[in-house]
């Protein structure tokens, strides 16, 4: 399957038609269709793998995996961080919010007095 094929393919299971990945990805009109006969650029590929949610190796047909994931990119912060710095769409929490959030987690029924999992 070639990468056009697959990236259409995929595409069409999320509802999407190439005309409208292309223009998600910020693509000129049929420039998908070039991937039938040459290879991608990187950036374009990338662009496109992010619109449909999936690894550019899926697209690439190196692996079957859509979503391969490593555990390098993976972050994990502890809200209890007093220097963790916490925004939330745009605008940083303040510290007020964040002690309310920690409270809340706090009295989570699956959680003991310290907010750990039980």
């Amino acid at each position: 399957m070639s990468i056009f094929e697959r990236t259409k393919e995929t595409a069409q299971r999320q509802g999407l038609t190439v005309s409208m990945l292309e223009k998600r990805a910020n693509l000129s009109e049929n420039s998908l269709y070039t991937w039938k006969k040459s290879t991608p650029k990187a950036d374009n590929l990338q662009k496109v793998a992010d619109v449909l949610h999936v690894s550019t190796d899926y697209l690439l047909g190196r692996t079957d995996e859509m979503n391969a994931t490593t555990v390098e990119t993976v972050k994990k912060a502890d809200i209890d961080d007093d220097e963790l710095l916490l925004s939330f769409q745009g605008k940083d929490v303040t510290p007020e919010y964040r002690d309310a959030i920690i409270a809340i987690l706090r009295t989570m029924p699956d959680r003991d007095k310290d907010g750990n999992i039980i």
